[in-house]
C-alpha cells in the first residue's frame, strides 16, 4: 500500500497556524490510497475520523469526538489536536524527537485530555489562559480522592504538559500561561512514585496450557491441514451456487438452463444409489431425518429450484435414499491422529469454514510462538514473505514494522517499512506460513475474513484489513474450547488446560517462549527440537537484535529466575546447608551479598534486567550435581560469549571435573548419590564389557571422592 497526499487546494483562510472552518484535519498529513478525499474530515466537524491516516492492516476505527469536550473548552480543544497532527516545527516537547505523534497516538491520548478538560469545567474554567498553578495542584490531588491508578496517573500529567509545550501553536487567546505545569517537576518526583513495572501487566501463559495449545496447532497445521484446506474449498464452492452469497459478496448472478434441476437430480440420485450413498440430511428434535433440499441446491448448482418449501415431487424422485444425519462434504479424511483417522465423518459443510478459521489460528499461534515477533508485525505478514537460503539450511521470515518507523526527519512513515534483517526461524514456522498462502487468496496471511470478496462488505468504517488483538484473542478462545470439545467427545486426555490461562492475548507469547528457553532449555518444541536450539537460530536474525526486544525479554525471564534460585539458595544456607568444592567459599559470599543487594529490587524495564544480569553477585549457575560460581578468567569450559563480556555464560553441559568454579550443595550431592548408585548397578554386572567396565568403574571412583569429600568437610 502507497500513501498519497492530500492534494486538494486550501482554502484562502487556511495557514497551519490558525485553521479555518473548511481546513482538512489530516491536512499535513498521508491518507491511504483507499481513502474518499470527498468525505475527510473538516476542521469544524464536531467528530473526526482518523483512519484515513492510519495504514497498518490491523488498524481499528480511529476518531475524536468533540462533543465529549464541554462547550466553552472546545474551540481551544479543536486546535490543540489539530497541531497534534499537522505541526512540523522544532521540537516543542521536552527530551522528544522533531517527529510529530503518530496519527493513532493522538487517537489514544483523547482520553486523557477529555478528563482533563472536564475537570477543567467542573472548576468553573473556561479557558486556557485561567489555569492557575493552584488550580493544577488540586488537579493533582484529585487523583487521590478519585483513586487513579499510577499508570493512568503518568498518562493525565502527560497530557497536561504537553498542551503547555503546544502553546506557542495556538492562538495567543488558547495558551496556557507560560510558567512551565508543577514548576517543571518530573512526573515521578510528583506523583512520589515510579511506573508499574511490565511483569505486573503481561503474564505468562502457564507451561502444560502453552505445551498443548503448541502441540494441537502443530497438529493442525502439520496432519489436519489438506483435509481442512480441502474442505474449506469445497464448502466455497457450494457456497457460490447461492444467489444470495453471491450478491452479499458482489458476485455476478449465474446464467440458469431451463428444466436443467430435474435432470441433475436425476443423475445424483441415479448416482447415490449406485454407490450406496446418503442423501444430506437434517436431523429433527425427535431423531427422525429429513432430505436437506438447499444442500441438495448447492451440490447441483441449481439452488433456486430447492429453495421452496413443496419438495412433493422431488421426494417422491428420492423415495429408497437414505438420508445422512447431516450435510457432509466429500472431501476425504487422510489425516491421522495416533495412527487413526483424526476424524470418523467427513467435515459438515456448517463447520468447514470454522475449522478453517481454526487452522488459521493455529497456524498464527506456531508462527507467533517459534517466531518471537511482535503480534502487530506478524499480523501484517504478507505472501511471499519466507525464503530458504539452501547454503545456510536457514528459513527466513521477512515483514514490515510500524514501531519506529521513521523518516530521515523523524516523522512516522505510516506505510511501515521493510525490516532490514528478517527473522530467521525453523521449518515448522515456514510451513505454516505455506498453509496460510494455500487456505486463502488474501495478499495478507491474516485477513478479517479467509472468504474472497467479504473483506469490503463488513459494515465498518475501519480500515485495516488484517485481524486485529482482539479478534485474536477471541479465535485463540474458540480454538481452544473447539479442542477440548473434540477430546471430550473422544475420551482424550490430550486437552488444553484453561486453569490458570485468563485471556490468551497474542502479546503472551514472547514472553512465555522466553520462559521456557530459560526453564526448559532441553525442553522439546517441535520433532527433535529443543527450545536451546530454537534460541540459537532465532538470535541469527531480528530476534536476536535489541530493535526487536526479545533479548530484553530473555532477559527479563532469566533476571526472575535468577532471583527465584538466588532465594532457595539463601534460604538453605540459612537452614545449615554445607557446600563443598574449591568455589564454595565464593559461592556463600556470592549468595550472602546478592541477597541483601537485590532481596525486593523492582525492575522498571526489561532493559534494566539485562544491565543487572551483569553482577558478579549473580553469576552462579545450577547444573546436574554441581554448581558454578562463574569467574570466567578461570572457566575450563567453552564459554558462551566472549571473556570481557558482562553476560558470558558457561557451558553446564560441558562441565570439567578440575574447573575452579565448581561448589557443591547438598542438593549438588544428592544427585551425584543417585548417579553413583546407579553406576553401582552397572558395575555389578561381571559380563560387561572390559572396556566399558573400566571406564564405568573409573567414574564410579570419581564420584565416591566427590561425595566422600563432601561428607567429610560436613564433619569438619
Amino acid at each position: 500500500m502507497t500513501a498519497i497526499p492530500i492534494q486538494l487546494a486550501p482554502a484562502a483562510s487556511e495557514s497551519l497556524d490558525l485553521p479555518g472552518p473548511d481546513t482538512l484535519v489530516l491536512l499535513n498529513r498521508e491518507v491511504r490510497p483507499d481513502a474518499d478525499l470527498a468525505r475527510l474530515s473538516r476542521f469544524a466537524d464536531d467528530r473526526w475520523d482518523l483512519s484515513p491516516g492510519v495504514f497498518e492492516a490491523t488498524a481499528k476505527t480511529h476518531g475524536l469526538n468533540f462533543t465529549l469536550i464541554p462547550a466553552r473548552l472546545r474551540p481551544a480543544a479543536r486546535h490543540y489536536f489539530w497541531q497534534l497532527l499537522n505541526f512540523t516545527g522544532a521540537r516543542v516537547v521536552k527530551h522528544s524527537t522533531p517527529e510529530r505523534p503518530a496519527v493513532r497516538s493522538v487517537a489514544l491520548a483523547f482520553a486523557s485530555f477529555r478528563h482533563f478538560m472536564t475537570w477543567l469545567d467542573s472548576q468553573g474554567v473556561g479557558a486556557f489562559p485561567d489555569i492557575s498553578e493552584e488550580l493544577l495542584d488540586r488537579y493533582l490531588a484529585s487523583f487521590t480522592d478519585d483513586e487513579v491508578d499510577l499508570a493512568r496517573q503518568y498518562r493525565l500529567v502527560g497530557e497536561v504538559r504537553r498542551l503547555w509545550f503546544y502553546r506557542h501553536t495556538m492562538p495567543s487567546a488558547m495558551r496556557m500561561p507560560d510558567a512551565p505545569p508543577w514548576d517543571g517537576e518530573e512526573s515521578s518526583v510528583l506523583l512520589g512514585k515510579v511506573k508499574p513495572q511490565r511483569e505486573n501487566r503481561r503474564k505468562r501463559i502457564p507451561e502444560l496450557t502453552m505445551q498443548q495449545l503448541l502441540m494441537w496447532s502443530l497438529r493442525l497445521v502439520e496432519d489436519f491441514a489438506d483435509d481442512i484446506i480441502t474442505a474449506h474449498g469445497e464448502c466455497l464452492k457450494l457456497h457460490m451456487t447461492d444467489p444470495r452469497y453471491r450478491r452479499e459478496h458482489g458476485l455476478p448472478p449465474r446464467s440458469r438452463i431451463p428444466r436443467s434441476a430435474d435432470r441433475k437430480l436425476a443423475a445424483y440420485l441415479e448416482e447415490l444409489r449406485a454407490t450406496g450413498g446418503a442423501l444430506p440430511g437434517i436431523t429433527n428434535p425427535d431423531g427422525t431425518r429429513r432430505i436437506h433440499w438447499m444442500h441438495v441446491g448447492r451440490i447441483l448448482d441449481s439452488y433456486g429450484t430447492f429453495d421452496t418449501t413443496d419438495h412433493t415431487r422431488h421426494e417422491a424422485a428420492a423415495k429408497g435414499v437414505p438420508i445422512d444425519d447431516d450435510a457432509y462434504l466429500r472431501a476425504p479424511v487422510t489425516g491421522q491422529l495416533d495412527g487413526r483417522p483424526w476424524r470418523e465423518q467427513p467435515v459438515r459443510f456448517r463447520e468447514a469454514r470454522d475449522l478453517a478459521r481454526h487452522l488459521s489460528t493455529a497456524c498464527f499461534i506456531v508462527i507467533a510462538y517459534l517466531s518471537g515477533g511482535r503480534p502487530g508485525e506478524l499480523l501484517n505478514l504478507e505472501r511471499g514473505c519466507v525464503t530458504h537460503q539452501p547454503d545456510t539450511g536457514l528459513w527466513l521470515l521477512q515483514g514490515k514494522f510500524f514501531k519506529n518507523a521513521v523518516d530521515v526527519n523523524g516523522n512516522k512513515i505510516p506505510d511501515g517499512l521493510v525490516r532490514r534483517d528478517p527473522w530467521v526461524v525453523i521449518e515448522a514456522v515456514a510451513d505454516a506460513v505455506a498453509v496460510l498462502e494455500r487456505l486463502h487468496p488474501h495478499q495478507l496471511l491474516f485477513p478479517v475474513w479467509l472468504e474472497q470478496g467479504r473483506q469490503d462488505r463488513r459494515g465498518t468504517k475501519r480500515p485495516g484489513q488484517a485481524r486485529t488483538d482482539d479478534t485474536l484473542t477471541l479465535d485463540i478462545k474458540r480454538f481452544i474450547t473447539w479442542v477440548n470439545q473434540q477430546c471430550q467427545a473422544r475420551g482424550r486426555n490430550d486437552g488444553i488446560p484453561t486453569e490458570g490461562l485468563g485471556s490468551p492475548t497474542s502479546s503472551r507469547f514472547r514472553r512465555t517462549l522466553a520462559w521456557f528457553i530459560r526453564r526448559r532449555p532441553r525442553g522439546l518444541v517441535a520433532a527433535a527440537i529443543q527450545y536451546g536450539h530454537l534460541h540459537t537460530r532465532m538470535l541469527q536474525g531480528y530476534a536476536g537484535t535489541y530493535e526487536s526486544g526479545f533479548p530484553d525479554e530473555c532477559a527479563f525471564e532469566d533476571w526472575l529466575y535468577r532471583v527465584e534460585i538466588l532465594a532457595e539458595d539463601e534460604e538453605a544456607l540459612r537452614n545449615g546447608e554445607h557446600v563443598s568444592g574449591p568455589a564454595a567459599d565464593a559461592y556463600r559470599q556470592r549468595v550472602n551479598a546478592a541477597t541483601r543487594q537485590f532481596a525486593g529490587h523492582v525492575l522498571t524495564s526489561e532493559r534494566q534486567a539485562h544491565d543487572l544480569l551483569g553482577n558478579p553477585l549473580l553469576q552462579i549457575f545450577h547444573g546436574q550435581g554441581m554448581t558454578c560460581v562463574l569467574d570466567p578468567a578461570q572457566a575450563a569450559c567453552q564459554l558462551q560469549g566472549t571473556a570481557d563480556d558482562p553476560v558470558v555464560t558457561p557451558d553446564i553441559d560441558d562441565c570439567r571435573p578440575r574447573c575452579r568454579n565448581i561448589a557443591r550443595t547438598d542438593r549438588d550431592i544428592e544427585h551425584v548419590r543417585a548417579q553413583r548408585d546407579d553406576l553401582q548397578k552397572v558395575t555389578a554386572d561381571q559380563l560387561a564389557p572390559p572396556i566399558r567396565y573400566a571406564r564405568e568403574r573409573h567414574e564410579l571412583q570419581r564420584l565416591d571422592r566427590i561425595v566422600n569429600e563432601h561428607e567429610r568437610d560436613t564433619h569438619k
